[in-house]
Order: structure tokens, then C-alpha cells, then sequence
């Protein structure tokens, strides 16, 4: 087990004795140390328990569910059953189920060969660095849950997300700005802040939400009659007064990470708006992400706003892509979503490589789960899509120590079920972990009269994702 997570406070004395010295010292120095000690508790970079091949990770999500048989796992068979009456579910409300061929083509792209839809265009220029994955399988059909088991490892809520596990292991490498971060289209998805919540660790890991409107962070700007100094004099005054309380009550935690993410606050102030600008890249690279067309400009700013906080130390960052779930109209509906994010995903993987960042930066590219290979005729033939479908996934990942230009895993005939290299989400999970060197079973946490940890109870490696 972590020691760590035995501790309930692991630095309650020196907090304490900080506490105590508030009024005494005054409070610029108060709040300097306070700083410090919010940076060497519980933020502080650690190592890791094992040799890591990624520092960080940028986690793509595709919300709704995209069909791994009309992205990157093609079924001829389903084009010759096109239409015919499906014999694998049984008769439902709104009618018999018929096969789906899919409405798009395929091909084998890069130099690995690697099986792609063809509305790709862009992504096929990266194709020898992902390694795609068809074996996974998820263990809920309804969006909410299997969103939090994907992103939380339960499907009740509750529990921290993937990117407060990460930074509680292995803390931030940089103390000016949020070690997780989470950034959305214009609506939350399904189970919402859920989603990145902290959970049951402390609230230091509670992920930031940048905005995709306006500021990316309100009140990132003070108002133009107050400056820097009015806010560091209103938050020393504020500290000395957390302090007098804090003395009276040392084991307030929830008091101390409030006073730290002040103080985290106040940093972020100076260090993110040069962040979030992105006027000061290159013409060259604003085109490279579709930041000039209006189809790609939302996700590509996103993409390349990833890039820029891994560079600056950010240790978990993850987007929301919406808009995926076509129970109908998924010729119209899966093409407009492939073209938002096709050239943006290109553009980040090939420009981690040439900055040096892909070895060190695990991408993953999933959503909750696959997609059925038929579906009911609900509004003819021009309107097919397909519904939500446990037993099989595709995703793909790079960098941080994957298989280069490769396919691990393989479906049955009509892409319906995972039937080779088969694994749950948590063994995702414990091997996303293992590549940052982490280890699942000895990164847990006391809560509830138990150790818990992000598989809920064990899980193992995939050793064929592994380079």
C-alpha cells in the first residue's frame, strides 16, 4: 500500500506551526510560506515507482460514442448484409433491427498499413505513430455511467477522475498553473463536472476548466482599478486571517487547500495569459491545426492549447468532443465530427514529434464505448445510424511509450464484440498508470474504511500497446 495514503494529513504539524507563525511574521511572509508549503504538499513532483516512458497525458474523448466499424475497424461483411434482418437481437418496440453497412470507404494508410476511414484526410499523415486498440470493451450502454467509468474507473460518481490520479501520484511539475486540466465544447457532457471531479482525494486535485468562450478562466484579468498589489495585500490580509482560524483548528484541511488554490489563483493570474494566447504562434502552425477554417477551429484551438500546457508542465489534459451519439443520420452526423477533429489530431501528434514531446506524452483517442452494427429502420434508409454497444471499441493511442503504426486487438466479422486481446477499461487504465510510472496497486488512497485505488479492484497491462 502507499504510505502516503495512510496519512491523513501527511504534513498537518508543519502546516500547523505555519499557521500558528501568521500573525507573528507578518503576512507577506506568511502567505510566501504557505505558498511553499502548498507547492511541497500534496502538489510537489514525486517520482515515479517505476520507470516511466510518459510525463503526460492528453486525453482526446469523443462524447456519444464513435462506431469503431466507421472509424478504424471496417467490416466488409456488413456491406453484403446491408439492409438484411439482423439476427442478433430480438425484436424491439420500434421494430426488427437490419445490418448497417458502413457509408463510408476504407483504406490501409501509412507505411504500418493501418485500416482508416476515409473521411480521415489528415490523420493518415501520422498513421505509422498511433497504435490503434479493438480490443477493449466497456460495461455500461448508457452515456452517463460508462462516461464516469471511462473517466473515473466507476460508474456511480463520486470517485477522482483519471487526471487526479495521475497528478496525486506523481504531483505538479509546474506551480504556477493546474496540474489537470479539462477543456469542452459549448456543453458539459453527460454526468458533467463529474466527469474531473477530485472525489475523495483532497481538493488540490479537483482538474481547471478552461472555457471555450471569452476568457478561458474568469476574473483571469483584475478589474482595471485594482492591480497585482491590491490582490497580493487582500489575499495576505485573508491569509492572516485563515491563519488565526487554522491555528484554532489544524486539521481543517478543506481551509488550507482553499487558501492554496488562492494563492494558485493569484500565480495563474500572471502565468496563464501568455498561455492562452495563441496569437503568438505561427501563422504556419494556426493553419496546421484548422484554426482558419470555421469546421476545425474550435477543437484545433483546444488541441493546440494541449500542446502548449504539456510544454509548460501540465500534467493531465483532456477534451470533450460532442456530437458523437448518431442513433440516425450517421453518414451526415459521424463525417461532421471526423472533419472537426481530423486535422487538429494531426497537427498535435506531428507537432509534439518535432518539438520532442510525443515520447513523453501518452495521446489517447477514445469514447465511452463502440456502436452496434445494425439498428432499427427509423426514418428509411437515408436516416441509419447505429445504437450504443458495449461488447466492442476502437481507440487509438501515441507517444508516451505505445506501439508505433500498429493494431493490437481484433472484433468478430461485424464488428460486435471484442474477441481477441480483450480487456475492460480498468486494464486501460492500470496501463495508461504503468506508462507513467505509476503502479495501480500500490497508488491508493483510504476513504471509506478501505484502500481505494483507479481500477476499483485490480486489474492488469496490456503488454501488446507497449513499444
Amino acid at each position: 500500500m502507499n504510505p502516503q495514503s495512510t496519512i491523513r494529513n501527511p504534513q498537518s504539524n508543519r502546516r500547523s506551526f505555519l499557521y500558528g507563525l501568521g500573525s507573528s511574521l507578518g503576512a507577506l511572509a506568511f502567505t510566501d510560506l504557505l505558498a511553499k508549503d502548498a507547492v511541497a504538499n500534496p502538489l510537489s513532483p514525486k517520482p515515479p515507482v517505476k520507470p516511466a516512458k510518459a510525463k503526460a497525458v492528453i486525453m482526446l474523448f469523443m462524447e456519444g460514442g464513435p462506431s469503431q466499424v466507421d472509424t478504424f475497424d471496417p467490416k466488409p461483411k456488413l456491406r453484403e448484409l446491408h439492409l438484411t434482418k439482423s439476427t442478433r437481437t430480438q425484436k424491439i418496440e420500434n421494430g426488427d433491427r437490419f445490418f448497417v453497412g458502413s457509408p463510408y470507404g476504407s483504406r490501409k494508410v501509412g507505411e504500418s498499413g493501418i485500416d482508416m476511414c476515409d473521411r480521415f484526410v489528415h490523420l493518415p499523415r501520422v498513421a505509422d505513430e498511433i497504435c490503434v486498440y479493438r480490443g477493449c470493451h466497456a460495461e455500461s450502454l448508457n452515456h452517463p455511467e460508462a462516461l464516469l467509468h471511462l473517466n473515473t474507473g466507476s460508474r456511480l460518481g463520486g470517485d477522482p477522475g483519471l487526471g487526479a490520479w495521475v497528478n496525486y501520484g506523481l504531483g505538479s511539475s509546474n506551480a504556477n498553473l493546474p496540474g489537470y486540466v479539462v477543456m469542452t465544447e459549448l456543453a458539459l457532457p453527460q454526468a458533467g463536472p463529474a466527469n474531473w471531479t477530485n472525489g475523495f482525494l483532497p481538493p488540490h486535485f479537483q482538474a481547471t476548466r478552461l472555457r471555450s468562450q471569452g476568457s478561458p478562466l474568469l476574473d483571469l484579468k483584475p478589474p482595471s482599478y485594482r492591480t497585482r498589489e491590491h490582490d497580493r495585500a487582500a489575499l495576505d490580509q485573508l491569509a492572516m486571517l485563515n491563519a488565526q482560524h487554522a491555528a484554532r483548528h489544524p486539521e481543517h484541511a478543506a481551509l488550507a487547500a482553499r487558501a492554496e488554490s488562492y494563492e494558485l489563483a493569484f500565480r495563474m493570474q500572471a502565468a496563464v495569459p501568455d498561455l492562452v494566447d495563441l496569437d503568438g504562434e505561427t501563422a504556419a502552425t494556426r493553419k496546421a491545426y484548422g484554426l482558419e477554417r470555421k469546421e476545425t477551429a474550435a477543437f484545433g484551438k483546444q488541441c493546440l492549447m494541449a500542446r502548449r500546457l504539456v510544454e509548460e508542465g501540465v500534467r493531465f489534459v483532456q477534451i470533450f468532443s460532442g456530437g458523437w451519439d448518431s442513433h440516425d443520420y450517421l453518414e451526415r452526423s459521424h463525417a461532421a465530427r471526423i472533419d472537426s477533429i481530423d486535422q487538429p489530431i494531426a497537427a498535435l501528434i506531428a507537432d509534439l514529434k518535432q518539438r520532442g514531446l510525443l515520447d513523453e506524452t501518452l495521446v489517447v483517442w477514445t469514447g465511452e464505448f463502440g456502436r452496434t452494427p445494425d439498428n432499427n429502420v427509423r426514418g428509411g434508409v437515408t436516416a441509419l445510424g447505429r445504437g450504443h454497444n458495449a461488447d466492442a471499441m476502437s481507440m487509438f493511442l501515441a507517444g508516451g511509450g505505445v506501439k508505433r503504426g500498429a493494431v493490437v486487438g481484433a472484433t468478430d466479422e461485424l464488428g460486435a464484440e471484442a474477441v481477441d486481446v480483450r480487456h475492460p477499461i480498468r486494464d486501460l487504465h492500470v496501463t495508461m498508470l504503468h506508462l507513467l510510472g505509476l503502479d495501480d496497486n500500490k497508488l491508493t488512497y483510504f476513504h471509506g474504511g478501505r484502500f481505494k485505488q483507479l481500477s476499483q479492484f485490480g486489474g492488469e497491462v496490456v503488454p501488446e500497446l507497449l513499444a
